[in-house]
């Protein structure tokens, strides 16, 4: 991974906007001094991050609204770390109606979309973006 600010920067988000890029950078900074380099750190600058940005295709866009873009985010640490609930990849899953996530789906030509619910059309999503 490249170096920006002094922070590994995953790919998707060097073809991110510079305040994606800050955010991850500054809380992983931030995370880093608090938890040690690892696992926890960069939990949580991704959670930082998938609070205004969201995943699209291989970089990040900024989201229409502000907050928690999946189930798991709504739940507690502890609930967090046990497993419980669904991230979707960066999908803003939460934000976006069905017929958006459906939108997106068409874009990207996933099969079967015309029978997902919202749920599932996140899930597709997320798996077509990797």
């Amino acid at each position: 991974m490249p170096k920006k600010s002094g922070v590994d920067m995953p790919s998707t988000l060097e073809r991110s906007p510079k305040k994606a890029q800050r955010t991850y950078a500054e809380t992983l900074k931030h995370a880093e001094a608090e938890y040690g380099k690892g696992e926890r750190a960069s939990r949580t600058a991704y959670a930082s991050l998938k609070h205004s940005f969201e995943k699209v295709g291989d970089h990040w866009e900024a989201k229409d609204h502000k907050g928690p873009s999946d189930p798991r985010s709504t739940r507690t640490t502890k609930e967090k770390r046990a497993g419980k609930g669904e991230t979707f990849g960066g999908v803003d899953a939460i934000g976006h109606t069905r017929q958006e996530l459906y939108e997106r789906a068409r874009q990207l030509d996933v099969p079967g979309r015309s029978s997902m619910d919202k749920k599932a059309l996140a899930r597709a999503i997320a798996k077509k973006q990797k």
